[in-house]
């Protein structure tokens, strides 16, 4: 951690209710987050999370669970995929209820089971969304907040625009919106605060940290990369997700193939095609994400472009906080003297 001072607390909607310093989730990315990671964000402030599906088995997830119960006394999230497709997903989740899990942050699928049973032990859930329809049924089944996959998110991003979204989705709901996509500075948290949002998930810039796990040309690649390297391919879980651009992306193709469209749109097989797919795309991608491998697959957003150095988590959760800070203290700075002048030339009006 740097020697510079602690920067002053954020307050939000999202930091009352989880009990954090700065309004800054770092989002949870396969094969990316991990222990050391999540509680390094923790404890500097944020909220650290990784994905249940990092471990093999679910007794390797639980082991994982208590050794960053071990590094951290602060909040910390698991997301868990709560469709059909994740066979651990009921494990999983006695899991998180068993050791008590701060937060849960849900994706694709019926949250309804996750959101009942993490309210019996004090848990809150997050839910992922990219749409109003979906954020209003998961707000109907008793979620905490939502988080606003938008445009230009890593992973399974979202089509909409996070200038489209969030003040939409902040309109139409009561419980909080977190802004995931694109955020990488203070800054842009600023504006997404603006727009309706009470929290950010940052998931990209934290990949580009000792404390990631990864290979370095993983890190690299982000550092280099620009947004228009960011692609969106099918080839990985049956649904468009964002990866760097890379010359085996290239050979591989973005669209899935006549069959596999076809066994994904039919209900008999749409379950199993699913599990296939995701199994075989998780496994190209853990190959690149650990170790040197022509079968160059990286998941990232288009932050990319704002990401220049390696930095330690804990001081890019201090960085985006100061850079929020002096955002805000600039815009009021600048506009000052134009509310008055406004008010004069109203007055003369």
């Amino acid at each position: 951690m740097s020697a510079l001072s602690t920067p002053a607390p954020i307050e939000t909607e999202v930091t009352r209710l989880l009990g954090i310093r700065y309004p800054i989730i770092a989002g949870p990315m396969f094969l990316v987050s991990d222990p050391e990671l999540v509680a390094a964000v923790s404890n500097a402030g944020g909220l650290g999370a990784m994905p249940s599906l990092n471990w093999r088995t679910a007794e390797e997830f639980r082991q994982a669970l208590r050794k960053l119960k071990s590094l951290t006394s602060k909040p910390f999230g698991v997301n868990l995929i709560v469709n059909q497709a994740n066979p651990r997903q009921k494990v999983d989740l006695d899991i998180c209820v068993e050791e008590k899990v701060p937060l849960v942050i849900t994706s694709l699928g019926n949250p309804k089971e996750t959101i009942q049973r993490m309210h019996e032990v004090g848990g809150k859930v997050f839910c992922d969304v990219t749409t109003l329809e979906y954020a209003l049924k998961v707000q109907g089944l008793g979620a905490d907040g939502v988080v606003a996959v938008s445009a230009g998110a890593g992973g399974h991003a979202g089509p909409t625009s996070p200038l489209v979204l969030l003040p939409y989705l902040k309109k139409n709901l009561k419980i909080p919106v977190i802004a995931a996509g694109g955020v990488v500075n203070g800054a842009q948290m600023a504006s997404t605060l603006m727009l309706g949002a009470s929290a950010v998930q940052i998931g990209t810039r934290f990949i580009a940290t000792p404390e990631a796990k990864v290979d370095e040309s993983y890190k690299n690649a982000i550092l280099r990369s620009k947004p228009e390297d960011i692609i969106l391919t099918k080839k990985i879980s049956g649904t468009p997700v964002a990866v760097i651009r890379t010359p085996y992306t290239d050979q591989l193709g973005t669209e899935l193939n006549f069959l596999e469209a076809a066994l994904l749109k039919n209900p008999r097989t749409k379950k199993y095609m699913k599990m296939v797919r995701a199994y075989l795309g998780s496994e190209t991608l853990k190959k690149a994400v650990t170790g040197p491998t022509w079968k160059e697959v990286w998941s990232a957003g288009q932050g990319v472009g704002l990401i220049e150095k390696i930095t330690p988590a804990g001081d890019i959760v201090h960085e985006i906080a100061r850079e929020f800070h002096d955002a805000v203290s600039t815009f009021h700075q600048e506009h000052a003297g134009t509310s008055s002048e406004t008010s004069r030339a109203q007055r003369e009006i």
